[in-house]
């Protein structure tokens, strides 16, 4: 940790004399005679000078940064923040006073804001850093549940409380195209979804009605690399929640195959709640439940870097027709990629995911949310992924931008990009459980499965992101396998022990390091990566 020195001013206080004349009386010799007396007065007690706030020591490069050998290759701490210290309006040595939970602890932006508009049209212009502009912002209000990990205020309910599914299940009738269960669960009527959907479904809000999946529930069938849409779409109105099955023993996840669409859009007051059977009992779960149904998985056909065996290989542009890998954690193989940036996937909006995560075994995992190659045509915005025992989200390739995102409570890392992802992020927010997550787990994890020479290569813009850090990982932010990044109006807090950034190289040699080495137009390379207008409040300063 810093040292803190403290400085102060003392003020000093001399004692002051009054000598007063006698009076003359010339023969009374009831008079004390010619002369004076001295009378001493008490000194006033010295008031201290106020000390202010103790101002923290400039931070070390070894604090700020971890370094990592990889392959033989370092990056070391002293040339990762200079690589910080080369972009502008950073501030490295920021305190976590001056963040409360989320939100800053005023409304004057802890850092002079850059213009993310000049990188993209996707971006909005801010006037501050961080994903909230004070405590008083409530854009991430209503379509988000609260915890301890984070408390968004306002009418959040509790990530612990069952959702408003309302009254009157026992009467209800479930819809076409979905299976009645025959007992309710507590008061709910229960209304399964068949394990293949190959035709258009709609959900709709029923008052006291609840949509179950079991298993491994597929939204359409797989038409490849290049095939022609399904025509398949499920359609979720506002205000529904979906709920896995804890009465039989598979993982319970929704996964919509490539050509197929989810339309799940929900609204600020009545977002779409996919999560557990067990939270629809009061009681059920807690601040430390996770590891319940295994989440949902969008695939699509846009361009992958990382190919099975006998595909691919890709280029820059991603225009492999061949180039396709099984996307990780499901038993049976889901395939996704394929050469169209743009792909569909559907609307994924005011959406929260909770109690997620299954490991099959390890690097081998289902978390919050999953993207596999979907394209810049698919939306996601406004999605909270809660208490994953794994990622928050995890992207493999794709072009999907993505917007008011928070992943509260994840054990492992909040976003985990790679395989030649190629979007943009604005307004997100990691926020680690308060106990800390598992060792080895990240804010964000950026790479390319050390594979650092693969096209596409993974590029993504960061802005105005928030990361409350609370593991006790190497850093908050973890950058490898030759990817590219930008960090545009960011907050990052660490606790003690815990450096901010961790840019690791795999390849190629100690004079020619992947992560960091000058940007190579033959190798689709952005160059090292860069930071503006981000405040580091690291090492529990």
């Amino acid at each position: 940790m810093a040292t803190f020195t403290r400085y102060g001013s003392f003020l000093l206080a001399t004692t002051a004399s009054l000598a007063l004349s006698a009076c003359g009386g010339a023969d009374d010799v009831a008079s004390p005679g010619a002369g004076s007396v001295t009378i001493v007065q008490p000194a006033p007690t010295p008031t201290p000078a106020p000390t202010g706030t103790p101002t923290p020591s400039p931070i070390t490069a070894a604090q700020f940064a971890q370094a990592t050998t990889q392959s033989g290759i370092t990056i070391t701490a002293d040339e990762q923040l200079a690589i910080v210290n080369a972009g502008t309006n950073n501030n490295v040595n920021g305190t976590g006073s001056a963040i409360n939970g989320i939100a800053p602890v005023g409304t004057a932006s802890l850092a002079t804001a850059s213009n993310p508009t000049s990188i993209d049209s996707f971006f909005t212009a801010t006037s501050y850093v961080g994903a909230l502009s004070g405590p008083n912002d409530n854009a991430f209000q209503g379509w988000t549940c609260n915890s301890s990990s984070a408390n968004f205020g306002g009418t959040s309910a509790s990530c612990a409380a069952v959702p408003a599914i309302g009254t009157g299940g026992s009467a209800a009738a479930c819809p076409t195209g979905t299976i009645a269960e025959d007992a309710l669960v507590q008061t709910f009527r229960v209304c399964r979804l068949p394990q293949l959907i190959t035709s258009s479904l709609t959900l709709p809000r029923i008052q006291g009605v609840v949509y179950r999946l079991r298993g491994e529930t597929v939204v359409g069938n797989d038409v490849g690399t290049t095939g022609a849409d399904s025509g398949v779409t499920l359609t979720i109105a506002p205000g529904v929640t979906i709920a896995a099955d804890s009465s039989e023993p598979t993982t319970d996840v929704l996964v919509i195959n490539r050509g197929s669409r989810v339309n799940a859009v929900g609204t600020a007051s009545e977002p779409i709640i996919f999560t557990s059977q067990q939270n629809l009992t009061s009681g059920n779960v807690g601040e430390g439940t996770q590891g319940q149904w295994g989440g949902v998985i969008l695939l699509g056909r846009a361009p992958t870097a990382v190919c099975a065996a006998g595909t691919g290989p890709n280029n820059a542009n991603g225009t492999s027709t061949t180039c396709q890998l099984n996307i990780e954690g499901l038993s049976t193989g889901r395939p996704y990629g394929g050469p169209n940036a743009a792909d569909n996937s559907g609307n994924f909006q005011y959406v929260q995911i909770r109690f997620t995560g299954v490991a099959l075994a390890d690097g081998n995992e289902l978390q919050g949310l999953t993207l596999g190659g979907t394209g810049s045509g698919t939306t996601i915005d406004h999605v909270q992924s809660h208490n994953s025992a794994d990622d928050g989200i995890e992207i493999f390739g794709g072009t999907t931008n993505i917007r008011y995102f928070a992943v509260t409570g994840a054990d492992d890392d909040g976003f985990d990009i790679d395989n030649g992802y190629r979007g943009f992020m604005q307004f997100i927010i990691a926020a680690q459980k308060v106990s800390g997550a598992t060792n080895d787990s990240f804010s964000t994890e950026i790479d390319s499965n050390a594979a650092e020479d693969l096209l596409p290569r993974t590029f993504s813009t960061f802005a105005n992101f928030t990361f409350i850090q609370t593991a006790a990982a190497p850093a908050a932010i973890r950058q490898r396998g030759g990817s590219d990044m930008r960090f545009v109006n960011g907050i990052v807090k660490t606790p003690a022990n815990v450096a901010c950034i961790n840019l690791i190289a795999g390849e190629k040699s100690a004079t020619d390091r992947s992560t960091i080495r000058p940007a190579d137009q033959a190798l689709q390379e952005f160059g090292p990566p860069s930071f503006n207008s981000v405040y580091f409040a690291c090492q529990g300063r």
